[in-house]
Order: structure tokens, then sequence, then C-alpha cells
């Protein structure tokens, strides 16, 4: 049977899917939009759906690594009791592996993909994790690094995958030392590398204003531009992986504890979840006793 605009839209109407799921339902069903809505709901995608508009900032985040790939990806949901719930950290699982071995290049694709390269698709298997969860659940982002034979990775979640963190050193196989890397990244929250990754109009940028409080305090404009380049050297380890000061020895740079292992950092990617995200506020007390009251 033919499916027409005009039956995707009733059915979205009726089930708040998306026009591609309702149009893959009555395409499963024949047309017979009464079972299309059966076939939703089966899925989880018109429970899911229903929960859209909901906020969902709180979740966890999950590392996977398989052979020379890695992902750090962030799955959100609505409340941190469900981050404890068995399904939730299966549903990390699985979504890790996938990624890391199917390696999509992008959100949108992931979710379109068949899970694990057979079956029902990644959105669909979200779906059906929310409508037996019952809270809104998304995969966020996800990021996927590479490596060769004589590079290490490593990873480190923190707070129970509050905040994830993967590394990627080149010139070592020491995992620990790239966990250790990982490990200094959560608790300080670097935003580059190096020096050299900084742009050079956030450099002039940070130049300027310390050359004006340098001014602004008195100093002599013949010893300004010194101070300006001796400030800047703390700019640089505040924002800097390899300028700080390792966490677990801070006598010592990080990018000497890596030099003497004759390794060198190529990246990092941190995850905090929710970070960047509208929050809802809520009033607990508030909403046992409406739940009391019912």
């Amino acid at each position: 049977m033919a499916i027409t605009a005009k039956m995707v839209k009733e059915l979205r109407e009726k089930t708040g899917a998306g026009m591609m799921d309702c149009k893959k339902a009555l395409q499963e069903t024949d047309g017979d939009i009464n079972k299309a809505v059966d076939y939703l709901r089966e899925k989880g995608i018109s429970k899911a759906a229903k929960k859209a508009d909901r906020i969902a900032a709180e979740g966890s985040t999950y590392i996977e690594v398989v052979g020379n790939n890695a992902v750090l990806l962030e799955v959100n949901c609505e409340t941190d009791f469900v981050t404890k719930n068995d399904q939730f950290k299966n549903l990390l699982a699985e979504l890790g592996k996938h990624i890391a071995s199917q390696k999509p290049a992008t959100l949108e694709e992931a979710l379109q993909q068949e899970l694990h390269g057979n079956g029902d698709t990644v959105e669909t298997y979200i779906n059906s994790t929310i409508a037996t969860i019952g809270e809104k659940i998304s995969l966020r982002r996800f990021t996927l690094l590479s490596k060769t034979d004589n590079d290490a990775f490593g990873s480190y979640l923190h707070m129970g995958g509050r905040i994830g963190v993967l590394t990627l050193l080149e010139g070592t196989t020491d995992e620990d030392l790239a966990k250790d890397v990982a490990m200094h990244v959560a608790a300080v929250n670097p935003r580059y590398v190096s020096r050299d990754a900084v742009a050079e109009e956030e450099v002039n940028h940070e130049r300027e204003v310390l050359k004006t409080q340098a001014l602004n305090e008195g100093k002599p404009a013949n010893i300004v531009e010194k101070m300006v380049e001796g400030r800047l050297g703390k700019f640089f380890e505040e924002i800097c992986l390899l300028e700080q000061s390792f966490v677990k020895d801070p006598d010592q740079k990080v990018k000497k504890i890596v030099a003497d292992k004759g390794a060198t950092v190529k990246t990092f990617i941190r995850y905090e979840v929710g970070e960047g995200m509208e929050k809802r506020e809520e009033n607990f007390a508030d909403e046992v006793m409406s739940q009391i009251k019912k």
C-alpha cells in the first residue's frame, strides 16, 4: 500500500513520533494507522516522543576501547538516580561498543546506524530503553580517537562518570602514564595541550589586558613589556596541559613527566555531564507533596 503524506501526518499527530519513524511504522503495518500506533508503542518510540521536551541534563560519560579505537561519549537523562540503573549502564556499554567499532562520523549518523551493524537502529534502541526506564534519555555527543600500536590511550571516569577524560599519548605504550595524564585533566581542566594550540588572537587579547593592568598599577612603561611576558607564562599555565604542575607531583610540569618517558601528548578530550546545558530547578519537597496529594 502506498504511504501518503496525509497518513504520516495523522500518525505523527496521534503519537508525537518523528516523520521517518511514522513512515516506517506505516510501511511495516501496510498503512494500518491503529497497527502503526501499536508498532511505535512497542518500539518505545511513541512514549519517547512524549518525553522529548523534558530537560535531561543529568547522565553519565562512558569510555570504550576497541583495539586501536576509543570513544568518549555522554548520555543524558532526567535524574541522577537513573545512572545507577543496570539498564542505563548496559545502554552506555552498548553505545560505546557500537561507536568504537562502527565509527560514525556524526551524531546523526550514529543514531541512524543499525546497532552493531545488524537490526534496529541506535535511535530505536535508545527509545526502547526510554520506554522501559520511563525517562527521557539522549546520546548527546561523542568523540572518537584512533592510535597506532606504539601509542597509548588513557581513560578516567570521575565521580561515577560525572567527568570523563580520554587521552592519547604518542611514542609510548604506557597506559598507566596515559591514565595519570587523564586524571590530571579531570582535576585541573586545561583547555589546550600546549601553547602552540592557543590561537594568536586569544594570546594577543590576553597580552593587551595584562599590559593595561600593569599600566593601571603604575608600573613604568619601560618594564611593562617584560612584566607582561612574565604574566603570560602564568596565563599559559592556567590553560595549557603541558605547562601545568602535575597533580601527582606538583614539583614537575606535565611536559617533563611525559617527556621523561619519551612520549608526547597528542590530544585529550574532557566531558563533564550537562556542561553548557540548561538545568531544571526542582523543589524536591514540593514534588513529593504533590504526589502524596494525588
